[in-house]
């Protein structure tokens, strides 16, 4: 029991060490910077959130079989190209792309890590799905 112990707090100082190599990275500091931009802006949070809104009764009334009327679809497009022009909720889009393709990176690995059972090499992380279960569809 005490090895299973030992390998935990390995794996997590490990873990930690990962993280604040994430944390130093120019590009994660650019990121922070941009969510927290947008938290900070409350107007660019009310256009996201009522821009999601309708986004889900568009979707909902799609899932329904109901037809979307076009003043429906020119309204939301409207709304969302607004919100585009906005730089603030803009950055904030980029930030989430950029912070997902973070973790999708650091997942897949980890996933091949335990998938191949040793570290995986450049071309194994080319070869395709991300292991059992990934839901990726390389």
């Amino acid at each position: 029991m005490e090895t299973n112990v030992q390998t935990e707090d390995v794996v997590l100082q490990k873990t930690r060490e990962l993280c604040e190599a994430i944390v130093q990275q120019p590009q994660f500091q650019s990121i922070r910077q941009q969510v927290d931009s947008f938290m900070a802006d409350a107007k660019a949070q009310e256009q996201y959130e009522s821009l999601s809104e309708k986004g889900r009764q568009l979707h909902h009334k799609q899932q329904q079989g109901l037809e979307l009327a076009s003043a429906e679809i020119s309204a939301f497009d409207a709304e969302r190209e607004a919100f585009f022009r906005n730089p603030v909720a803009r950055g904030f889009v980029d930030a989430q792309e950029a912070m997902h393709h973070m973790q999708e990176a650091v997942s897949q690995f980890v996933s091949k890590t335990f998938e191949l059972g040793r570290v995986p090499s450049a071309e194994d992380l080319e070869s395709g799905s991300c292991g059992s279960g990934c839901g990726c569809h390389h």
